[in-house]
């Protein structure tokens, strides 16, 4: 696949503090890429420095094989950034029509309204009367007004309500699905484990991480067994199991973690305990986030 973003030991230095240390990667077309990481990790500095807003310190970068400030690129990408700001004076459907007036071949006006989620009295309304979801939505509908083959998305869903949320991630879903590039940054670490391809996991401005979700919670989380509690199950004789880090019980369901679930389960199968409904699942995201950038944190 065709590479889209391009970065060659990138670093950005503000007022003598580093922001991104050396940072290298590339991002090919059609990947799904949430950028993570604890506030200051340099995640917005990097988005920034992408779209061309943010002058690099040391380094390169390129969108579509060009310097990322390049005007060439402006009709190729869409972005929503995480601070929002209304044209004053204008009514929804008036601000839908203006930005789709400055492309070539913009998405259809219908399209914008399914996008934003606004009803017929909405769009009559003045856009900066509108709440913060609903202005998080039609910023949303303007970053796609001309149909991008990249859209970059700095914190999409804070200030969404559920239902704003759900169908701003079913959106995406569709982009996917049509092969557009999304490069995204967010704090809601179960939107990144269900809709990126791929994690850039920064901490202290350097990447500690890269893969899908997958491989890092394979990687660097114990997986957790469970099933159904009885009064087989003797819990004290499980939490003296050395090869058994956690047990818990939870809604009558007996939880246990271990790095080697599949030996805690075969020597279980051999006891005396009747164990039932068993379920095995892998760490979570939020546990491999914990751990990477607090192993970080104690290295610096």
């Amino acid at each position: 696949m065709a590479c889209v973003v391009s970065f060659q030991d990138v670093s950005k230095v503000f007022k003598g503090k580093t922001a991104v240390e050396k940072v290298s990667f590339t991002i090919n077309e059609g990947e799904t890429v949430a950028i993570l990481g604890p506030n200051g990790a340099g995640k917005t500095t990097t988005i920034m420095m992408m779209l061309g807003l943010m002058q690099v310190s040391d380094g390169k970068i390129e969108i579509f094989g060009q310097e990322a400030a390049d005007r060439k690129i402006r009709e190729r990408i869409g972005v929503m950034l995480q601070e929002v700001s209304m044209i004053d004076a204008l009514k929804v459907h008036e601000v839908l029509k203006l930005f789709q007036s400055y492309y070539q071949n913009p998405l259809s006006y219908d399209e914008l309204v399914a996008i934003t989620g606004l009803d017929s009295s909405r769009l009559k309304q003045m856009a900066n009367k509108l709440s913060g979801g609903q202005k998080r939505r039609l910023n949303f509908a303007l970053a796609l007004a001309g149909n991008p083959d990249v859209l970059f998305i700095d914190e999409p869903t804070v200030g969404m309500d559920v239902s704003s949320r759900r169908l701003f991630w079913e959106t995406v879903h569709r982009l996917k699905e049509k092969g557009k590039t999304i490069i995204f940054t967010t704090h809601y670490l179960p939107e990144a484990d269900e809709i990126a391809s791929r994690i850039l996991l920064f901490a202290e401005g350097r990447i500690i991480a890269d893969g899908s979700p997958q491989t890092i919670k394979a990687n660097l989380t114990k997986k957790s067994l469970s099933f159904d509690r009885n009064d087989t199950i003797m819990i004290d004789v499980l939490k003296q199991d050395p090869v058994i880090t956690s047990v818990k019980v939870r809604d009558n369901r007996v939880i246990i973690e271990s790095n080697d679930i599949d030996d805690v389960l075969r020597r279980l199968m051999q006891t005396d305990m009747h164990i039932q409904n068993v379920a095995v699942e892998q760490g979570r995201l939020e546990e491999a986030f914990e751990l990477l950038t607090s192993s970080k944190e104690e290295q610096v």
